[in-house]
């Protein structure tokens, strides 16, 4: 589990779709062997730690469904550590499991393939950063920035055409799951009379 508040971002050393290098400094403090760092928001395994570098296999379907696959060496890279009991959560409560990349269209424009779990003000993940959907429409969305995340996330270096890993409130995914099972006694009706809507 993140919380997408960024910790520093890291450079990439190597990259193939089975391994990947990284090199930081603030999250390796403390991390042994078998943590997991965010990588892009997207949960890695630490295989192997040198004195500023880390490295982590990647599995086809990570390498597949988010924006590894277009990662190069000396690309920037942002990197959470995993929670512990005692941190705060600044952000949302992330997973780490990206559902999709979306397009950089611009002033923190972003298209997607499928808007169904993006809500107007509800918690977004780009590439691991926790922010807030400031619009929606359509498949499009935006969302507001302050200058101190900007400054210290890779948010900073994209270009018009870029992709970003996308995470979605998991609360979305776990409504959905609970509305649509058949014998599931949550409807619409429910929802009003218990004040939900």
């Amino acid at each position: 589990m993140f919380t997408g508040i960024i910790e520093e971002t890291g450079i990439i050393r190597d990259i193939s779709n089975q391994t990947l290098v990284i090199e930081c400094k603030k999250v390796l403090e403390d991390t042994i062997i078998g943590d997991s760092i965010a990588v892009n928001g997207c949960c890695q395994t630490v295989v192997e730690i040198n004195k500023n570098t880390f490295y982590a296999k990647i599995s086809p379907e990570t390498f597949n469904i988010t924006n590894f696959h277009l990662l190069k060496k000396g690309d920037i890279v942002n990197l959470e550590r995993a929670l512990t009991p005692t941190t705060r959560i600044g952000g949302h409560i992330v997973q780490g499991h990206v559902d999709m990349t979306a397009k950089y269209l611009g002033n923190m424009n972003f298209e997607v393939p499928d808007s169904k779990y993006i809500v107007y003000k509800g918690s977004i993940t780009v590439n691991g950063v926790s922010l807030t959907v400031a619009k929606i429409e359509g498949n499009v969305f935006s969302v507001a920035i302050i200058p101190h995340t900007l400054e210290n996330t890779n948010l900073r270096y994209l270009k018009p055409g870029d992709l970003v890993n996308i995470e979605t409130d998991i609360l979305g995914r776990y409504v959905e799951k609970f509305l649509s099972t058949t014998h599931n006694k949550i409807n619409e009706n429910f929802l009003i009379e218990n004040g939900f809507m």
